[in-house]
Formats: C-alpha cells, sequence, structure tokens
C-alpha cells in the first residue's frame, strides 16, 4: 500500500487538488473517500465534478437521493453518499457495482459497501484540522495510481 498525506490550508486548496486530480482520472476509477460530517468529502466531491463539466452546474449532495450521475467529457461519474444504506445488497440494488467498472465514481461513506469495496480504488480520508484547515491521506495499492499521483500537492 503506498500513502501520501496533504495539508489543505483552506477549503479553496481543497477545491485546487479536487481539481487537479479530476482530469487524471478515467472510466473504472473509483475514489473513496472517508471522513467524519463536515470533514470536506462533499466539499471535494462537488469541486471535482465541476472541474470535469463543460458548463459547471449546481452539484447537490447526494444524502437522500443516494446518487448523482453527471455526464463528463469522459462519460459517467457517479457521486453517492451511502450514508443512509443499511445492507450492502443495496449497492447493488442501485447499480454502483457495475458502475465502478464503466463510470468514474465518488463514494462517501464507503465502509457501508464491506466486501464490495473495489481493491483498484484509490482511498482519500479527510480530518478536520482546524476551523477551515483539513488534512486529506490519499491510500493506494492499485499500481495505476503511481503515475496519475505524481506531482500531486
Amino acid at each position: 500500500m503506498t500513502t501520501r498525506a496533504l495539508s489543505l490550508p483552506s477549503p479553496d486548496a481543497t477545491c485546487a487538488l479536487a481539481a487537479t486530480l479530476a482530469p487524471r482520472l478515467r472510466p473504472g476509477d473509483v475514489l473513496l473517500l472517508i471522513g467524519g460530517i463536515g470533514a470536506g468529502k462533499t466539499h471535494f466531491a462537488r469541486c471535482l465534478i465541476q472541474s470535469l463539466m463543460d458548463e459547471p452546474e449546481d452539484v447537490p449532495s447526494p444524502t437522500f437521493t443516494l446518487v448523482q450521475v453527471y455526464d463528463v467529457p469522459t462519460g459517467e461519474l457517479w457521486h453517492t453518499d451511502l450514508y443512509r444504506l443499511s445492507d450492502p445488497d443495496q449497492v447493488v440494488e442501485l447499480g454502483l457495482t457495475e458502475a465502478f467498472d464503466e463510470a468514474i465514481c465518488l463514494v462517501e461513506w464507503p465502509d457501508r459497501l464491506e466486501d464490495l469495496t473495489p481493491a483498484a480504488a484509490l482511498t482519500l480520508s479527510f480530518e478536520v484540522t482546524g476551523d477551515e484547515t483539513r488534512r486529506v491521506t490519499l491510500d493506494w495499492q492499485d499500481a495505476r495510481w503511481d503515475s496519475r499521483l505524481e506531482g500531486l500537492s
């Protein structure tokens, strides 16, 4: 497993990280966003999605809809919030396991996936370090992330 930790001194820095990572993503990439409520998961996801759109639009949190699907130049992007799921079987019912192979997927509360968690996923763990500051730790096992994350700061 490879790990890299980054300090994010402001919400703008979180957006900058998302905008830098976004064009490096391809269909079949899964980002697991971990952190407590208010840690910056949705802010990061919103910035990433908007940076990929030809014409940025409102990006609501999928807390109540569970899944929001966006068309971006590389194909579909799925933003999911699994907080309200009680059983991993619901992940299959949503079509998320298929999306893992065919779309870019951003998954908030990925602990709900249990054994459905893709092994090749990139994990981003967000931690509150101050009123507006965050620390994000990136973890991955799949070698495809090595080159894609070069120069990321």
